[in-house]
């Protein structure tokens, strides 16, 4: 069984920075496209950006030039690093591992924008 578990949200204030961690157990992540959605109250979840297995990394535009994924095979984790972070950033952020044959979802990590 694939387990997903995000780490490093909490409190910020406006202009600061965060990574995220997403630890997968249960298989290797060297195959999968990872991802990092996120979810504010009261809208739809949203793809933030996703790494394929090549490396290759594709934003929302709301974000790019601020986060960067990243994914360290060898560790089975995936990472959001998120600077000048805003309060329209506010949100849960979930991590996602996925292939032709399957989708796997963590339980999310909540950050919080704000001064």
């Amino acid at each position: 069984q694939v387990q997903l578990v995000e780490s490093g949200g909490g409190l910020v204030q406006p202009g600061g920075s965060l990574r995220l961690s997403c630890a997968v157990s249960g298989s290797s992540i060297s195959s999968y496209v990872l991802d990092w959605y996120r979810q504010a109250p009261g809208k739809q979840r949203e793809l933030v950006a996703s790494i394929t297995s090549g490396g290759t990394t594709n934003y929302v535009d709301s974000v790019k030039g601020r986060f960067t994924i990243s994914r360290d095979n060898a560790k089975n984790t995936v990472y959001l690093q998120m600077n000048s972070l805003k309060p329209e950033d506010t949100a849960v952020y979930y991590c996602n591992a996925h292939s032709r044959y399957e989708t796997n979802w963590g339980q999310g990590t909540k950050v919080t924008v704000s001064s």
